[in-house]
């Protein structure tokens, strides 16, 4: 090669390092500030065309030894966990073990007035059934932690019957996947989490993923994340069924696994997800149907295929999940067309991920502001707007409080406790799960009268006027 071609490819070289330190430098100022605003607590990896842009851990993985998250700390993935179920069915098919179209009572006799669905109802959310989560809130035991066993067992003694004709419509449902489950471990004689472990995760090489209730069979893991959520009228982290919080759904059902319970970290799921889009894992047929949009009976398209929710078809496919359960929010995404993976995961119930940011900075796109930032401003300038805010529709009460350089939301109805941080002197941003959007916006009107405006996405939702003492 010649001095100009060497030269050359010194500069393409040194282009291609600059660039992606760009991203890099850019994504990371993102998630420091998200981190800074209580929006983010967790690692994520950002990887496109092969490469590995961002993989890095924000925060602490518990509250106790303050150890950071990085790029290998385990966390649990919530429905993210479903993907998984999934690809154990599609194996047993493989080995001609089930078909798709094959009733849930062929493998389930217990729950026998369901036998209208069948496996492919389960994989696509087109069932029917009831869902198993608020089920269970009433009629169980919360003392007790619940297994797929207790979970049929609980079915069958019931007289459910179905909402809608099995393959009518598409409603996302979590009992879908606890069934698959169980249907995984009566045809392969193994548990659930042997044969994820034996067939899906040893096999691709991921040391740091299993299935894990960590209330059931609690086990000392090295680099693993407590997932945690807001003490109530505080910014002290608790988990989930702390008398503060008191949400005790994720201890008695930590035994039920199939929709949940799937640990891993953003390094394995990386491994994952080039292991679906290269069909080394799957064959390109399976991982056609596993996310083909197909359709209901009534012909409406059902945007979920076997364990991943999909957009943009078969020429623009877009495929991933999202998950949040007992203090954990996951997010795994993956555009094929840019070859482009996102992966969040967070030991912070009110974790975000800033989606929209992240491709517009790869796509080299002007950058929208998806998460405003935090400003600064004296405490009694904030607190100057608690109070009692009244709707003149229904009457509802808005109560409005402060709290550590926030203002905090709730209602006479129910107790949100969302958190509002200053954008601006008269506007505040909610810290909402997922990131959904939503501001509170103060006006002093002429007659010293304070209206409160709650907006969501630029919509004003709803209007209330601060009582006065008089």
């Amino acid at each position: 090669m010649n001095k100009t071609g060497i030269i050359a490819l010194l500069l393409l070289t040194y282009t291609n390092i600059f660039a992606q330190k760009t991203f890099r430098d850019k994504l990371d100022s993102v998630f420091t500030v998200m981190y800074n605003q209580n929006q983010f607590n967790g690692s994520v990896l950002v990887a496109e065309k092969g490469k590995i842009l961002l993989a890095k851990g924000y925060g602490f993985r518990d509250t106790l030894s303050r150890y950071q998250t990085n790029e290998n700390t385990i966390y649990e993935l919530g429905s993210c966990s479903k993907q998984f179920t999934a690809t154990a069915i599609v194996l047993l098919h493989r080995k001609g073990l089930l078909q798709y179209d094959d009733p849930i009572t062929k493998y389930i006799p217990e729950l026998g007035r369901w036998q209208n669905v069948t496996i492919y109802d389960l994989l696509r959310h087109t069932s029917g059934l009831p869902e198993y989560i608020g089920d269970m809130a009433k009629g169980w035991d919360h003392r007790k932690i619940a297994t797929n066993k207790d979970l049929i067992t609980f079915y069958a003694a019931r007289k459910d019957t179905l909402s809608f004709k099995p393959g009518s419509m598409h409603r996302y449902n979590n009992t879908n996947y606890a069934l698959l489950a169980s249907i995984i471990e009566r045809i392969s004689g193994k548990t659930y989490a042997d044969y994820l472990k034996d067939n899906i995760f040893r096999p691709l090489k991921m040391k740091s993923t299993f299935v894990y209730n960590r209330r059931q069979n609690p086990k000392k893991i090295k680099n693993y994340a407590t997932g945690y959520v807001w003490k109530r009228q505080s910014f002290d982290k608790i988990t989930s069924e702390n008398p503060n919080y008191g949400d005790s759904v994720v201890y008695y059902l930590d035994g039920i696994v199939g929709s949940a319970k799937v640990n891993s970290t953003i390094m394995d799921l990386y491994k994952w997800e080039n292991a679906l889009k290269s069909n080394t894992f799957l064959t390109p047929n399976e991982f056609e149907l596993m996310t083909e949009v197909t359709k209901t009976s009534k012909g409406k398209n059902i945007p979920y295929g076997f364990g991943l929710e999909l957009s943009g078809g078969k020429n623009n496919l877009s495929f991933g999940h999202t998950g949040s359960w007992d203090g954990y929010a996951s997010f795994i995404y993956h555009k094929a067309g840019k070859d482009r993976t996102i992966i969040t995961l967070q030991n912070f119930k009110m974790g975000a991920y800033p989606f929209e940011t992240i491709n517009q900075i790869l796509d080299k796109r002007k950058t929208e502001i998806e998460y405003p930032k935090k400003i600064t401003l004296p405490a009694p300038q904030i607190a100057q707007y608690e109070g009692t805010y009244i709707s003149r529709d229904d009457g509802e009460e808005q109560l409005i409080t402060y709290l550590d350089g926030h203002l905090v939301h709730n209602t006479n109805r129910i107790k949100w406790d969302m958190r509002f941080f200053p954008i601006a002197e008269n506007e505040f941003q909610g810290i909402r799960q997922g990131g959904a959007d939503g501001v509170l916006r103060f006006t002093q009107l002429p007659n010293q009268e304070i209206k409160l405006e709650m907006l969501e996405y630029g919509k004003v939702i709803g209007t209330a006027f601060r009582k006065t003492n008089n």
